[in-house]
């Protein structure tokens, strides 16, 4: 007990303190309860067994072919339109990613979003800050509306039924998910104009919400060569700022007008990402390659892109040259945007976190190799938005839709209609083999596993009965209990992923009911609510962090903005469970 005990503390650990990703730190859990013995082989690999995980992987592949049909920008068209203020964006969006969060996967849904809201924003100046924060917790309220509405539900009901108790209907969390969306959608229009912070620049200045650094050098021959900045009409470029410039090892940082370029001159701007197109159209003036790494293709052939790094890209914590970026991507990294915020320094020398935002250029395949990637939580294109061919489109979405309506009424189970669900895709060429094959995100699914192995240890061994007993010292009946071990799993998945979150509290909880003597639906409940709830933290939820970047939020944003949804959340949540899911069900 005492050695799952000092286990379980050190994933804790390490997941809090980002030292490694979260499939590192499992695998090592999981690797020490094997040493230990602790856990048979057979014990270890029943987490791989869990439906849950064949279902989630199922329905990655579904949602990966209702994107690459072009389903999700028919929806997008349809139910959204083109917003033109912030008030019209959030009156249209907010809603449609709840409804669409709750039978799809939440990161598909906000990334679309957040590629139309950012168009929308150049072209009708909307505040990006105002609607992104909003558009991730609204997907949040949405996944808690389903069983398929997020993959902790589809986790806990896959282990209620290994330990032989009774799953959920596909619909039977909407009893609470409904009031949670609806109060948190009211909330969010309501406040987040006066909660949420204000940093989109005037379009004349920087773009705020991703400001950059970008190094030009001037070539021999250039029409720029023996000019002044102002005849050069360098001056006045609309999102970029001449900051300095680099003339053999010298640093000219006060740039007048009539400062004179010469050839092999390196020209220092900041500014938005957009503006570099224009750099790119003054003859003899190229990206600076001392880099690092100039790409092998013909410069027609190039592209600019936006990329947001996920937790488990093997880049985080390294620098970009140690990382070997050109080598693993084939792109170059032209700049790094932090929380809102260029990073200045030698590119290649910057630590690469989480959540950065990287302006990339690379062959124009890149989005389509790497937009289902795992390595980044958003990859979009800047310039023209990305050609869908939608001509299975409509497809895809009868496939989608009979999904939901075979399950939902019980002719097959969530697994079984998934999983036909995906074939279809697949035979229908609504998503291709090799794109169903990088829709699914593995390291999610290795999570889930080897999180539900040290979840077994924990009931094993007694621990979840220890820490059981524990809260029954603390309290005096089931609704409290119910009430300390929601906040439990609030914390636990404000530090790690709400996959294991959830994984570890099930036991908890199941033991705690078993010792009270109740009904453990309330409990199973509680931990679906609380390990979805996370609107704290940019690392809690996934799509908290994808909204970072892009949106120019920093820590203190997500705790203003999202302390007051946690407790609306909360309170409803134990009001309506014990009402719907009775303690002792017959009474």
């Amino acid at each position: 007990m005492a050695l799952v005990a000092l286990i379980l503390i050190a994933v804790l650990v390490g997941l809090a303190l980002n030292l490694y990703s979260a499939e590192k730190l499992f695998i090592g859990a999981l690797v020490a309860l094997l040493v230990s013995e602790v856990l048979t082989p057979a014990e270890l690999l029943k987490g791989f067994a869990n439906p849950g995980i064949f279902t989630i992987a199922a329905l990655f592949v579904v949602v990966g072919g209702l994107r690459d049909s072009g389903a999700t920008q028919v929806l997008r068209r349809y139910l959204i339109g083109s917003p033109k203020s912030r008030r019209s964006a959030q009156l249209r969006v907010l809603p449609v990613t709840t409804l669409l969060s709750a039978v799809v996967n939440n990161t598909p849904v906000v990334a679309m979003f957040v590629t139309l809201l950012q168009s929308q924003a150049k072209r009708f100046n909307l505040r990006l800050s105002s609607i992104l924060l909003p558009v991730s917790y609204a997907s949040i309220l949405g996944g808690t509306c389903t069983l398929i509405g997020t993959s902790t539900n589809l986790v806990v009901d896959g282990m209620l039924q290994q330990s032989g108790l009774e799953g959920f209907g596909l619909f039977e969390l909407a009893w609470v998910g409904v009031p949670l969306a609806v109060v948190g959608l009211l909330y969010m229009l309501l406040f987040s104009h006066c909660l949420l912070p204000d940093r989109d620049g005037s379009a004349e200045q920087f773009d705020q919400v991703r400001e950059y650094l970008v190094e030009m050098v001037i070539q021999p021959g250039s029409e720029l060569v023996r000019k002044s900045i102002q005849d050069a009409g360098m001056r006045n470029l609309p999102g970029l700022f001449l900051v300095e410039i680099e003339r053999e090892g010298q640093i000219i940082s006060a740039v007048r007008p009539r400062t004179v370029m010469e050839a092999g001159d390196r020209l220092v701007f900041a500014g938005s990402p957009e503006s570099v197109l224009e750099l790119r159209n003054i003859h003899g003036l190229v990206l600076a390659d001392d880099q690092r790494f100039k790409l092998d293709a013909a410069r027609s052939d190039r592209r600019l892109f936006e990329a947001v790094l996920s937790p488990s890209n093997p880049m985080v914590g390294k620098t970009i040259r140690e990382s070997r970026f050109r080598h693993r991507y084939s792109a170059v990294v032209l700049s790094v945007s932090r929380h809102g915020e260029r990073l200045s320094g030698k590119v290649g020398d910057l630590t690469l976190c989480e959540g950065d935002t990287l302006l990339i250029e690379a062959q124009k395949g890149f989005l389509m190799r790497y937009r289902s990637s795992s390595d980044f939580l958003l990859v979009s294109k800047l310039g023209t938005p990305a050609d869908t061919d939608e001509s299975r489109a409509w497809l895809a979405l009868f496939t989608f839709i009979a999904m939901l309506v075979v399950s939902g009424t019980g002719l097959l189970s969530i697994l079984e209609s998934s999983v036909i669900a995906a074939v279809a895709m697949m035979m229908t060429r609504c998503i291709s083999y090799e794109e169903a094959g990088k829709s699914i995100d593995y390291p999610v699914l290795l999570v889930i596993a080897c999180a539900y192995a040290l979840g077994l240890a924990v009931a094993k061994v007694g621990l979840a009965e220890q820490i059981a007993n524990g809260v029954l010292t603390l309290v005096d009946s089931p609704y409290m209990a119910l009430i300390a071990l929601y906040l439990a799993t609030v914390a636990l998945t404000e530090m790690m992923t709400n996959n294991a979150a959830a994984i570890v509290m099930l036991p908890i909880c199941l033991s705690t009911a078993e010792s009270l003597g109740v009904s453990y639906e309330p409990f199973a409940i509680v931990v679906m609510i609380a390990a979805s709830a996370s609107f704290l933290t940019p690392t809690g939820y996934q799509t908290n962090l994808m909204v970072m970047g892009p949106g120019g939020y920093r820590f203190m944003d997500y705790v203003k903005f999202g302390a007051p949804l946690s407790l609306m959340v909360a309170i409803i949540s134990w009001i309506i469970i014990p009402l719907v899911w009775p303690f002792n069900p017959g009474l």
